[in-house]
């Protein structure tokens, strides 16, 4: 385990080095695409006569169960990292767009999806059940907060539209997960649960994640407020992401949304209430650090991912055609929300056009399509899966800022 963990800390941190020095991209697309570029050259390297380099890190990224890593681990410290810059009052603002985009806007993305996946896989000769291209809708629908997070942070967007993607990536992978939840227990079991049991299940995972975040969240802001002293304070909120996340899944409820609403606790009423200046510092340093490291390691792994997949061109142009059809159902979800909240407030321009393209894809769908059973439908789901999250990485999120800068621009 350590030699693992140091072999990917170093590749990572070279990686970034080389991104920063020669191709000066994003940080966390530069990473991603540093690191397709090595798997790439490794394949070559192999393809040449010089196999020994590209098994022994294959070797490596197989020994990571990528599923357990990200959706128990690193999404709930990069969800905390997120939730602590947040304004409270902010997403109280926009709750209605938030709220439905994050719940009935998976439901119908990926009813939506799943519906042209069965077509497009048929196109192509490929015998997928509905459930399995359900299941695909199901993963794939959701915006993923680390990849949204990351590029937004370049993209000049106006605070509204922030704060409504921001707020939507940071919910929305509890409803899908608990939905993809249903359809996975309906694949395996071949019964259809009934809506109590299904409602009970999205009442257990997600409402419980918001009950128990709000609970651990607020006793660690009462901890924080009782001292003046940053290193420990900056220790209890290490502590809450760890032990939260470890009592959340032992719980059965959601700890990446436990950990988003403590996260908001401690970044709102900690921030204002409990720190002084000096602890308010070196906890943004320690995050900020955190998050930025994090964020390194999940799109090098990512990138890396392309050694472990067979996928050939086939594969690619479904991925392609998916993508469009994968925008399409975005565009459906969002248009409706924003339209009705324009009868209450004032929408800026083009705010169907930013969230649209700004829906990126990223490592939680391929943390789910990896939690599919073995066989040859999970294979070619991941295949696919894989490819659309590295196409709406690297074209939208290296484009959503020009496509804000165009909306902005007076007509």
């Amino acid at each position: 385990m350590l030699e693992l963990v140091a072999a990917f800390i170093c590749l990572t941190t070279l990686l970034t080095y080389v991104n920063f020095r020669f191709i000066g991209l994003p940080p966390t697309i530069g990473v991603m695409v540093t690191a397709l570029l090595f798997s790439l050259i490794l394949q070559g390297l192999s393809f040449i006569g010089y196999p020994g380099l590209e098994e022994r890190i294959q070797q490596l990224i197989g020994q990571i169960d990528f599923g357990d890593l990200l959706m128990n681990w690193m999404l709930s410290f990069l969800l905390f990292a997120g939730a602590l810059h947040v304004n409270l009052n902010d997403l109280r603002s926009y709750r209605w767009p938030i709220g439905l985009l994050a719940t009935f806007g998976v439901l119908i993305a990926t009813v939506v999806i799943g519906s042209l996946a069965y077509y497009i896989f048929a196109l192509f000769g490929w015998h997928v059940s509905f459930l399995y291209c359900l299941l695909f809708g199901a993963l794939i629908s959701p915006t993923d907060p680390i990849a949204v997070l990351g590029v937004l942070r370049t993209a000049n967007a106006s605070k509204p539209l922030k704060t409504t993607i921001v707020g939507e990536s940071l919910f929305n992978d509890g409803t899908a997960v608990v939905v993809f939840t249903v359809l996975l227990g309906i694949a395996q079991l071949g019964e259809t649960p009934t809506v109590g049991a299904t409602a009970m299940l999205f009442a257990h995972e997600a409402i419980g994640g918001v009950v128990f975040g709000g609970l651990i969240g607020y006793l660690v802001y009462l901890m924080i407020k009782s001292i003046e002293q940053y290193q420990i304070e900056v220790m209890l909120t290490l502590a809450l992401v760890i032990g939260g996340s470890a009592m959340a899944t032992e719980l059965h409820v959601s700890a990446p949304i436990a950990m988003v609403v403590a996260g908001l606790i401690i970044g709102n009423l900690g921030r204002k209430l409990a720190m002084n200046d000096m602890t308010r510092r070196y906890l943004d340093g320690f995050w900020e650090l955190l998050d930025d490291m994090l964020n390194a390691l999940l799109f090098a792994l990512i990138g890396m991912e392309l050694l472990l997949l067979p996928f050939n061109w086939l594969h690619v142009l479904a991925a392609s055609l998916l993508a469009v059809a994968i925008l399409l159902s975005r565009l459906l979800t969002v248009a409706p929300a924003i339209l009705l909240l324009r009868r209450w407030r004032t929408v800026p321009r083009g705010t169907i056009r930013i969230l649209t393209w700004g829906g990126l894809r990223g490592g939680v769908s391929v943390a789910l399509a990896l939690a599919l059973p073995l066989g040859p439908e999970r294979d070619l789901l991941l295949s696919i899966t894989y490819i659309v999250v590295l196409s709406s990485i690297l074209l939208q999120g290296l484009t959503i800022g020009r496509v804000v800068r165009r909306v902005a621009e007076p007509q």
